[in-house]
């Protein structure tokens, strides 16, 4: 866990540090003066001045700043009881209401770009995911993977072994196509169309909220042949002698069509079992007794091989376009999220904290790494290039103190001409302080939950 959580800090910190770098870049475009960038916060390790600016790097790395001049000469005023802000040669409030505005969009701006840009590596140099079948299962055919009600899926009149061939007219190729769409759409009715034996079938589903992730479901599982991918060393699969390749063919003379029912079989009757499995076109049979995982439920210790898919060649523009695609799609997902906090999502559970969040980047990378470094890195920046976006997004909201709302502070003054009174700046920013103080409040609370809870 401990590494995982150091991976994600250095992605946050990169992600951090890109949106800070946007204001600076921003700041010295428009002739604000920047005393000081650092790269980490806290105490100063190593400092270098160039012109006007001091570059420092910090003892911890997460994040940075980016600190203008000027910047404390509203705290100054405040102090003095000034009626107006200083403004000084270069400061920030010295500055064109037109010039804050970019500076403010900036930080925003170059995670967006940040984004595009990672996404365009990935689909450039090559990718390959792994996912399985669009053929599904009824979670309600199983009572291990569903309580007893009636779900979006059989309301829909969906049946297992149906394969979701399109969903509003979108073709369907896995199982992964399958949950994305499923998923981005809580409660929004769905066409779906499905391949049963031949027949060619629509029916419209709507996707239930998951009010711990606020994501939709409708009650599905991927059917995954019981093929053997990869055997977990001294686990009871090893110990059965069961390898890669293996197809387990029935346990106690109980034919086995796909992982759920196998699964199901195992928790049912945790003792010694008796597996035939298929072996280049030999049917052999063996005993096993399933151990007990991390989880307290008894397993076998294998996954499950899936469908291997290439991303196709692109040139560097295309590239950009596909890493252009994605950052906006999850931009306007970002931007559907916000309705669902007033939808009955549960926020301690949808919420991520720090802590919860570069855990969950590790996670993903360290589980990308253990199959290679190039799906290692691709993991990592793809995961990296989804905080991008919603950090982006986050701060241009119009709360007082972040991005957006001295955005709309800045624009009214730009409307009506008037240079703001420290005081009305200061009780603009103290609504500010108190929202920014609820939200992190909720997410320490998150990641509590997510570390004792």
């Amino acid at each position: 866990m401990i590494i995982n959580i150091l991976i994600g800090l250095i992605g946050l910190g990169i992600v951090v540090s890109i949106h800070e770098f946007g204001h600076f870049t921003a700041a010295k475009l428009t002739g604000i003066e920047v005393e000081a960038f650092s790269l980490g916060w806290g105490k100063s390790i190593y400092r270098h001045k160039f012109k006007t600016t001091e570059f420092r790097l910090s003892i911890f790395p997460v994040g940075g700043y980016c600190k203008m001049k000027g910047e404390e000469m509203f705290q100054k005023a405040l102090t003095d009881g000034s009626v107006n802000i200083p403004q000084e040669e270069g400061s920030l409030f010295a500055a064109h209401p037109l010039k804050r505005i970019i500076t403010y969009l900036a930080g925003p701006g170059f995670n967006f770009i940040f984004s595009i840009l990672s996404l365009a590596v990935i689909w450039f140099v090559g990718f390959t995911t792994y996912t399985y079948d669009n053929k599904i299962i009824l979670a309600s055919d199983y009572q291990t993977t569903a309580a007893e009600q009636v779900l979006p899926a059989d309301e829909a009149g969906i049946m297992t072994g149906d394969r979701i061939i399109s969903i509003n007219g979108k073709p369907v190729e896995s199982f992964y196509d399958c949950q994305n769409y499923i998923s981005q759409n809580p409660e929004e009715p769905l066409l779906i169309t499905i391949d049963r034996d031949g027949l060619i079938i629509e029916t419209t589903v709507t996707p239930e909220l998951d009010r711990t992730t606020g994501m939709g479901y409708i009650g599905i599982s991927a059917w995954i042949e019981p093929v053997i991918g990869w055997v977990q060393p001294d686990s009871s699969a090893a110990v059965a002698g069961l390898i890669e390749g293996d197809r387990i063919v029935s346990i106690n003379d109980i034919d086995i069509a796909h992982q759920v029912q196998l699964s199901a079989i195992i928790r049912e009757n945790p003792a010694r079992l008796n597996l035939v499995y298929e072996r280049n076109g030999t049917l052999y049979d063996t005993v096993l007794i399933p151990h007990i995982n991390e989880e307290g439920i008894p397993a076998m210790g294998v996954s499950f091989a899936g469908i291997e898919i290439v991303s196709p060649d692109l040139n560097i523009f295309q590239a950009i376009a596909h890493g252009a695609e994605e950052t906006f799609t999850t931009l306007a997902l970002s931007i559907k999220s916000i309705g669902l906090l007033f939808r009955g999502v549960d926020v301690k559970e949808a919420v991520a904290g720090p802590v919860k969040l570069t855990y969950y980047m590790g996670e993903v990378a360290s589980s990308g790494f253990k199959t290679g470094i190039g799906e290692g890195f691709s993991n990592f920046f793809r995961f990296m290039s989804l905080i991008s976006v919603a950090l982006g997004f986050m701060n241009l909201l119009p709360i007082p103190v972040i991005d957006g709302g001295m955005i709309v502070f800045n624009i009214a003054e730009l409307i009506t001409g008037r240079t703001p009174k420290t005081k009305s700046l200061y009780r603009y920013q103290m609504i500010g302080s108190f929202v920014i103080l609820l939200l992190l409040l909720l997410a320490v609370f998150s990641d509590l939950n997510f570390l004792f809870g």
